[in-house]
């Protein structure tokens, strides 16, 4: 399947679901609390986005059953919100798909819950400084594998490995469409594969482990870590291509 080119008009349609999903990653950063359950930030979440007059993309996705992703510790992506509460120390996940008019957004972070430690605002700090790596250095012309074999490097780099198995991805009138973009290099050339191409939309999502990159799915069928069983941390920003370089699209 062909990767879309979105129109200037399109991009604009993106750019308004992608604030939605902003304004709800920041509200929940802002309010969420020690002693609150998965299941309220989730409701919290939930609520923002229709007050919003939009509609939470990932409720029902795939059989989704929530609004948030709401990924605790140990889960790295796809945690299913529940009575857990959170406690000070902890990290979280929180992964926000939001639909308007049609058109898809979709963003991620990991907030620390009070105080934490020293190694895990690290963990949470590789995250988000790959992602924003990645975002610099995209230019037309640029293979996504080069992209992936970039990531890979940075992550590593910092002491770090990428989750295997899981990547990010096209987004449009679809939440998930072409190309996959894992955060290494899968096969051994990243002279290969698509190029960037102005007017592309598309979904960057570096996830990370601390020893083994092997994923494993907990018995809920949706929660995923690292076979070592240790703490990781996701970040992610939808950008649209203009004018030769990414724009973050999921920001107020």
């Amino acid at each position: 399947m062909a990767i879309s080119l979105k129109k200037p008009l399109e991009i604009e349609k993106l750019r308004v679901s992608n604030s939605y999903v902003a304004k709800t990653l920041n509200h929940l950063r802002a309010y969420v609390r020690a002693g609150m359950t998965l299941s309220e930030i989730n409701a919290m979440g939930e609520d923002y986005i229709a007050s919003l007059d939009a509609r939470p993309a990932f409720k029902g996705l795939y059989g989704f059953p929530s609004g948030v992703c709401t990924s605790l510790n140990q889960v790295i992506i796809h945690g299913i919100p529940d009575e857990t509460v959170v406690k000070e120390g902890d990290i979280l996940g929180l992964d926000i798909g939001v639909e308007k008019d049609g058109w898809y957004g979709d963003a991620a972070i990991t907030m620390p819950i009070g105080d934490i430690s020293v190694e895990d605002q690290k963990l949470i700090d590789c995250s988000y400084d790959t992602l924003y790596h990645a975002i610099d250095i995209i230019k037309t012309g640029m293979r996504f594998k080069e992209l992936s074999f970039e990531m890979e490097k940075f992550i590593i780099n910092a002491g770090y490995v990428p989750l295997k198995n899981f990547c990010g991805h096209g987004i449009g009138r679809k939440p998930h469409e072409e190309p996959e973009i894992p955060n290494y290099l899968d096969g051994k050339n990243p002279k290969q594969g698509p190029k960037i191409k102005n007017g592309m939309v598309f979904c960057l999502e570096p996830m990370i482990c601390q020893k083994s990159g092997v994923s494993a799915i907990l018995d809920d069928k949706w929660s995923v870590v690292s076979e070592d069983g240790l703490r990781g941390s996701h970040y992610e920003h939808t950008v649209a291509v203009i004018n030769g370089k990414a724009e973050i699209l999921s920001v107020e």
